[in-house]
This record gives structure tokens, sequence and C-alpha cells, in this order.
């Protein structure tokens, strides 16, 4: 940092310089959504200004006909955007403008991966606001005067872009922020007045504050009268107009205005409440997962107004946290000016709000599965598993999340999480009461597990879980449309109607018959299992083990293990399959050392063929190759 007088220069961070150069060569398809953004950050600061006017009338300084003026000059080459909102001063100038203002921006940058493609959508998710002014300029310098400052006490900020940027002091009698871009060679098109009047129109024309540019004349008459301002937009909120007016190019527009994101949104829904309360919605589902959407801490919510003024931003009580990544605004007629972030939380209004507002995103995203499946498949590949958080959280809705979600299935045996509960019932056989699925660590040790082998002979569909919540998910979801959800790999195993009388009677008999051989096999895992019994719900694999009906799960333990929670001791049971060979040799073994050898090489690959690791990997290998040498002598 060098300082002379009051001017400093600072260094840009890090990953602050990383993102600019990728932002500028990523978006440079489409640089003019540069004026979107700045005019999108007048507005916010405009809508600032207005809501700490509520309290304090004197923030206006005299002037409270909030606006946003735009202007250029050809033949300097530049472009200015200036408004008489909120304005900042010289430390939150360092604290916006110096650094990328947004949190988690190092987590942003180890996304990246090289491909420029891939990366622009990435910046779309990040939020590009005032940096995208470097898409077309060279250099930028910004003044800006905080409301309520002394008067005359302004800042300068001043950067090319690259490695530092200037901050001075400086005399600003007016209020608000002034943004000047000194335009590169190739970007002079951008400083031309009808070029600049239908990129505010085609982006800005529902920003409800006053765009103003100078009236144009015509060349003979501009000595014989005065520049007249004119205003070039609607300056009309859109969620207030009827939704007829409102094309679907505006929808869009809006809803990157509200979101700063880059991409169009997938769906949204436009609705206007009237009766006990009365309040106009309009929200958004993105069609990608912003950066940070796994960061429960991260600011969210909706844009909040009241009769058309701003509140504030992010308020997080009109949705649950499951449906974080919703954007939008909510304009209600009910609520105080004076409405803070305690008061929401307090309001039985809210509560009523929330209730209704959570009901009509479940609502849009049912539709979005039914008329658009496509599309719903795009937003499940993006928010799935958030919305997977659901059940555990919103008890009353518990229905209607269940039925959004979706799943990988033996019925396909592929990846993709693309059936229903629903697809899964109407495909269940005659007799059938309970929807089966299987937690593990991954895909394919779930799709391999040996605990499917009874349901793939007999023709039953199991769903296959993977994701990390899956687990947590499922213990907050015990039935569906009547129907118990069922584990199979916990408990002992019922099929119901699905086995015939005849063979839940052989079984019982195998039982009886093998009980010595059970014993033997417990005490030699006397210190593994809790309990040896003879299964049926294999018919490949020696052996399994099998969690307690009422225990937490393999996959859950393993997660809360390795984020280093502390948990009670749990054995799993121990199930042996009497049709396999090797289980046959087992019982004819008469040598105590080989049966315990054998005994527990079978139980540690039941607990390999479940995605765990052993305690001991050496001794398993050990004994499995004492095995190996005794089998070829």
């Amino acid at each position: 940092m060098t300082v002379q007088a009051n001017k400093e220069t600072l260094g840009f961070q890090t990953e602050a310089k990383q993102l600019l150069h990728l932002m500028i060569h990523s978006l440079y398809s489409n640089r003019e959504i540069f004026l979107r953004e700045l005019i999108s950050n007048a507005s916010d600061a405009a809508d600032k200004l207005r809501f700490r006017a509520v309290s304090d009338d004197s923030l206006y300084e005299g002037d409270s006909e909030l606006k946003i003026r735009v202007s250029f000059d050809k033949e300097a080459k530049t472009i200015t955007v200036s408004d008489n909102g909120i304005g900042m001063n010289r430390e939150e100038v360092i604290d916006h403008l110096g650094t990328i203002a947004k949190s988690g921006t190092a987590q942003f940058m180890e996304k990246l991966t090289g491909d420029q493609k891939k990366d622009s959508h990435l910046i779309g998710q990040f939020g590009v606001g005032f940096y995208s002014a470097f898409i077309v300029a060279d250099k930028v310098v910004v003044t800006s005067r905080k409301a309520g400052d002394p008067a005359n006490e302004g800042v300068r900020w001043e950067s090319q872009g690259e490695s530092e940027f200037s901050v001075e002091q400086m005399e600003k009698p007016q209020r608000g922020t002034t943004i000047e871009l000194h335009l590169k060679e190739d970007a002079v098109e951008f400083a031309d007045n009808w070029r600049l009047r239908s990129i505010v129109k085609k982006y800005s024309d529902h920003i409800e504050i006053p765009v103003v540019m100078e009236k144009p004349v015509a060349a003979d008459e501009e000595e014989k009268q005065e520049p007249e301002d004119e205003v070039i937009n609607t300056a009309t909120a859109l969620w207030t107009r009827s939704r007829s007016d409102i094309s679907e190019e505006e929808y869009k527009e809006f809803y990157k205005h509200v979101s700063h994101d880059f991409a169009d949104p997938l769906t949204w829904s436009h609705n206007r409440v009237e009766g006990k309360l009365d309040y106009t919605s309009l929200l958004y589902v993105p069609s990608r997962a912003p950066f940070d959407l796994y960061n429960r801490d991260a600011s969210r919510g909706v844009k909040l107004y009241v009769r058309r003024t701003f509140i504030m931003d992010d308020a997080e009580q009109f949705l649950p946290l499951y449906l974080r990544f919703i954007k939008g605004v909510v304009d209600s007629n009910d609520l105080s000016l004076n409405v803070s972030r305690e008061i929401l939380q307090k309001d039985p209004q809210i509560d009523t709000m929330r209730s209704a507002l959570t009901k009509r995103v479940l609502d849009m995203l049912s539709k979005l599965a039914k008329k658009e499946p496509e599309q719903y498949a795009a937003f499940w590949k993006e928010f799935g598993q958030v919305l997977k958080e659901g059940p555990a959280e919103d008890y009353a809705n518990r229905e209607k999340i269940a039925q959004l979600l979706r799943f990988s299935s033996t019925h396909t045996d592929k990846p993709e999480q693309d059936q229903s509960l629903d697809d899964y019932i109407a495909r269940m056989p005659e007799g059938q009461d309970k929807i089966y699925y299987i937690a593990a660590e991954n895909f394919n040790t779930a799709k391999s597990s040996p605990h499917l082998e009874v349901f793939r002979k007999k023709g039953i569909e199991v769903l296959l879980l993977s994701d990390r919540v899956d687990e947590w998910l499922m213990s907050h979801l015990a039935e569906y449309d009547g129907k118990s959800l069922q584990d199979v790999g916990k408990g002992e195993l019922d099929l119901g109607k699905l086995d015939s009388e005849e063979e839940k009677q052989a079984q019982e008999k195998v039982a009886e018959d093998l009980k010595p051989l059970l014993e033997r096999v417990k005490k030699a895992l006397e210190n593994d299992v809790d309990e040896v019994r003879i299964t049926h719900r294999l018919t490949e694999s020696p052996a399994c083990v099998v969690v307690a009906e009422h225990e937490m799960g393999a996959q859950m333990r393993r997660i809360l293990e390795q984020a280093g929670q502390a948990l009670p001791d749990s054995k799993p049971s121990f199930e042996l399959n009497p049709d396999h060979p090797l289980v046959q040799k087992l019982d004819r073994e008469s040598n105590e050392e080989r049966f315990s050898d054998l005994a527990k090489v079978l139980f540690e690959q039941a607990n390999l063929a479940e995605g765990a690791q052993l305690e001991d990997p050496a001794a398993y290998v050990q004994r499995l190759n004492k095995l190996l040498l005794e089998l070829s002598n």
C-alpha cells in the first residue's frame, strides 16, 4: 500500500483479481450486461435510501426525487451512470469495491475448471455486479458520498482493473454514487444515445426508479434549446402490474435484477393475495444452483417491500430453509414500514404468509414436474439434495415434498435420480405393501449390495440411495401414500404376502436345523456381532451384516464419525445364507481354529460389501491368505 496526502493505493484480493480476469473474458460475448448491472446496483442504492429515510427523512437532504442518470461523451469515450441513492463512505468504498463483496470467494474459485464455457455459467451463479464495468472499460472512476454525511466529504475510487486501485477524499456536494467508464477501443460503440437507450429498455425497463437520459434533439435545434432530460424506462414496479401486461422477457430480466444471476430462471409464479392479508409475490426458481447453496448460513430469502417501499434484501422469514434457492419479491400492504428482522420473526402474519408462499413454491414445482419433466429433471440435478431436507424441516408439507423427490432405482439400475415415489408405487406387484430402499456410500455400492439379491430374484423394485442426506431424509419420511418405507439393510426381512406360507415354513425349519452352527459362529464373533441368524434375503452371497431396525444406518454412522462426532458402540446382526457352499463348508468344519478364521473372513467380507472400512485390514489379509494356502495344499 502506498499513501500520498489522503490518497491510498491498495491491492485487490488475490481471488478478486482472478475472478475479475475470468469474468471479463467469459462475458465478453454479452458485454452489454454491464449497464444492466450498474443500473441494478443504483436502483438498490435508491431503495436503501428510501427505506432509511422512513425513520429519518433528513437523509434526502432536500431532494426526495430519486433517479438514475445515464450519459455519455463520444469524443472522450466515456459512459457515466450516476444515482442519488444512499451512497458510500470511504470504508464502504474500500470494502465493496476493493474486495469481491460476496462471501465464499475462495470456494467459488476452487470450482472453476479452466473450461471457459463452463466457467461462464459459474460466473452467472456468483453474480457479476459492479465488476462487469471492466468488460467494456479499461479504467473506472467512482465518486460517492453517503447520505447524511457532511456535505462535500466524498470519496473517489479509481482502478484499471488489474492489480490495484486508489482511494482518496474529494469534494462531492451531492449524495449518491457516480461511475465513469473509460471505454476500451473495441467498446466505443456503447457511447451512443440509441445504443444505451436500447440496452436500458431491454434489461432495465422494469426498474421502479426512473432512468433518465438527455433527450436527443435534431442537429439544427441544438443551439436553440437547453438540453432536456427524459425518463427512458417504464419506472413502475413490475410486480404491481397485471400478469397479462408483462412479457416473458420482462419477467426474465426482472429475475436477473433481483438475483444478479446471469442465466434465465427456470420458472416463476406471480400472485396477488387479497383478503385477511393483502400482498403480492413474484417468486422465481433459478436454472442453476449458486456456488454457496449448501452453506446453510449464507444469506438467502426474498426482497421485502411494504407498499412498494423497499425494506430489506434476503428476508429469510418468508420461506423455509430447504427452499433457500428461491429468489423474488414479496410486497405487503399490511406490514409496518418500520418492520425489522426481529419483528418479522414474531409477527403471526408472517407465519401465515410463509405457509402460503411455501405451498405456492411447492405447487409451482409440482406443475413443472407434471408438465415439463425435462425442465424438472434439470431442476432436480441442481437443487434435489436441498429439497431432500424438506420432510425433516416441514412436517405440514411432508407429503407434497415427498411427491417431488426423485431417486435412483433397481428399475433402471442407472445413477440418474429420475424415479418418483408415485412411479415406484405404480409398478408395485400385488401383495407388496411397503416401499423398499437401501442407503449406501455411493451408487455402485448400493446397486451391488447383497441385500438386494432376493428382491432382484422376486422382481421387487428397491430405491438406491447414495446422497449424504438420504438416510437422514428417510428417518423423517416414514410413509408415503399410506405405504411405509423400509430400509432393506435393517432388521429382519419380512416380505409379507410376497413370501408364500410354504416359503415361510421352509425358512423356519432351516433356521431350527442350523441352530448349532449359529451358536458356533456367535461364539467366534462374540466381540463383533449382536446376533447371528439364518437369512433368506441372500441368493448369491454367503453372508451379510444387518443393522437393527431402530439403529442408525451404516451410511449415517460413517458420515458422523468422519465429522468427528462420538457415537455409542453398535454391533450389527450377522446373517448367513444356508444355501451357499461356503456356509455349508463352515457347518462341516470340525477344526475350531479354521472355523473361527472362516467365520471372521465371511464377516469381514460382508462389511466390505457394505462399503465399510475394516478395523484391522492386515489381520483380514493374513486370515484370507492362510485359508487360501490350506485350500491349495
